[in-house]
């Protein structure tokens, strides 16, 4: 299965959508793009925007979400901002905490007022 998320003129990922393999003629990304793109116009329209995603990332760093963006420069989906204070890793595109959360077997939660996690008790 191929999947493929329809972006907008901003690069905001409006949907995403699985086509079978047999549309993409079984190739591999990256050559499967083009046919996968023309697939999905096809189906919903010519106006539209496609890019090909991967759902465990082996291409494009991260796979599409809803609501985040395509960021083409640097080749990669990125999701929303998780909390205000966190900060964009430019290797992984995933957003970081400016703190680490401690790795001490305990489970954390990210407080945004205290800038800080906090153990959850159980």
């Amino acid at each position: 299965m191929a999947h493929f998320a329809q972006i907008d003129n901003e690069n905001v990922v409006l949907t995403v959508v699985v086509i079978s393999n047999d549309d993409i003629q079984d190739l591999p990304f990256p050559e499967s793009e083009s046919i996968g793109v023309a697939f999905c116009k096809q189906l919903f329209g010519l106006d539209t925007n496609w890019v090909q995603t991967s759902y465990n990332g082996s291409f494009r760093k991260n796979y599409a979400e809803i609501g985040g963006i395509y960021a083409s420069f640097r080749g990669a989906f990125i999701s929303q901002k998780t909390f205000a204070s966190w900060v964009l890793n430019e290797d992984t595109c995933l957003w970081e905490a400016p703190i680490p959360m401690p790795q001490d077997g305990k489970d954390y939660m990210w407080d945004e007022e205290q800038i800080n996690w906090i153990e959850v008790l159980a």
